[in-house]
């Protein structure tokens, strides 16, 4: 996987929450797909899809700040530092996150095979 290829997976993934683009996060997410919030919590591919969906999360808007690759061993990783405008269960606000995502193929592409968010 191209360092560009991975970058615009994350970014269709950004796209797609704010877009609340259900169809487009089942494509590009894994299956075994988790969220580790900033508060710990791991939420599943689809708890997390079904919040977006129900409105429990909504995001408003995400800008990259920075990013940079890496691999742990050979999975290739992507850290993106983030301001993160959403709403999530209820409480709307301007996150400063930086959300670590990890790939792996799958068919004739790639996947997001988790994201991992904390604060910067």
């Amino acid at each position: 996987m191209t360092n560009e290829a991975i970058e615009t997976l994350h970014e269709a993934m950004f796209e797609a929450m704010v877009a609340g683009d259900l169809a487009e996060l089942d494509s590009i997410l894994a299956s075994g797909f988790t969220l580790t919030h900033m508060t710990g919590y791991v939420q599943s591919r689809s708890e997390w899809l079904e919040a977006i969906e129900s409105g429990e999360m909504q995001y408003h808007r995400m800008e990259t700040v920075e990013s940079t690759r890496s691999r742990d061993g050979t999975v290739p990783a992507l850290t993106a530092r983030t301001l993160t405008d959403a709403t999530i269960w209820g409480s709307r606000a301007t996150w400063r996150l930086t959300l670590r995502s990890w790939f792996e193929p799958r068919g004739n592409g790639w996947v997001i095979t988790r994201t991992v968010a904390s604060t910067w």
